[in-house]
């Protein structure tokens, strides 16, 4: 049997830095990401727990120019829609936030999950099919902190209509969609989230999140 390995106080130190720097990214520099780093962030990515190990998560490489411009146009609009809910104050504050990457990202991944896979065989989730969700969420934090490490930004984008992403990528109907994610070098680094800074939301204490029974 291989032993496990030894996680050091160095090794935990950098586990808390890479966790504290984990970013949402929105502006990203045009350099390529190289194919070997891409492949190797979605292997890593793959390795993320999957309830009965049904490994659900489907990664979709958007690779067609027309296609991510399409997803432009329609994450634009939308997001033109969503700030209608706010009032005079708040829609002025979120016009200034810079919300997604797409058009200068280098890579464009849609996530999404099979609903029903075969592997796993069903195991864990007849109570909570929902757990299949959860599996590919973790896939997904997964990818963003191997990036992070790598020194590449990753941004979700979530202000969309998901049956309309899922028509212009053309995907099986039985796919769950997750989000958009982009994916590249970061123009800047900050030690506070953006939209800390920004003052759309500061983070919350962490006792604040906590409850004892």
């Amino acid at each position: 049997m291989t032993a496990a390995p030894d996680f050091d106080d160095a090794f935990r130190a950098q586990l808390a830095n890479l966790l504290t720097w984990r970013r949402d990214v929105r502006a990203f520099r045009s350099d390529p990401l190289p194919e070997t780093v891409l492949g190797k962030l979605i292997a890593q990515a793959a390795r993320a727990p999957s309830v009965g190990n049904s490994q659900p998560s489907r990664f979709v490489m958007v690779r067609s120019a027309e296609r991510r411009r399409a997803l432009v146009a329609h994450v634009e609009a939308e997001q033109i829609a969503a700030g209608e809910k706010y009032d005079a104050a708040e829609r002025a504050e979120y016009q200034r936030l810079k919300l997604h990457g797409l058009a200068e990202c280098p890579v464009v991944i849609a996530i999404y999950c099979v609903r029903d896979p075969a592997e796993g065989a069903g195991l864990g989730r007849q109570t909570m099919p929902e757990a299949l969700v959860y599996s590919t969420i973790c896939a997904v934090h997964t990818l963003w902190l191997a990036a992070r490490a790598e020194g590449i930004g990753l941004g979700w984008v979530s202000i969309l209509d998901p049956a309309t992403v899922s028509v212009l990528l053309d995907v099986p109907a039985d796919w769950h969609f997750i989000g958009i994610l982009c994916l590249g070098y970061p123009k800047t680094e900050a030690e506070l989230p953006l939209l800390h800074t920004t003052g759309w939301q500061a983070r919350l204490a962490v006792e604040a999140m906590v409850i004892e029974r």
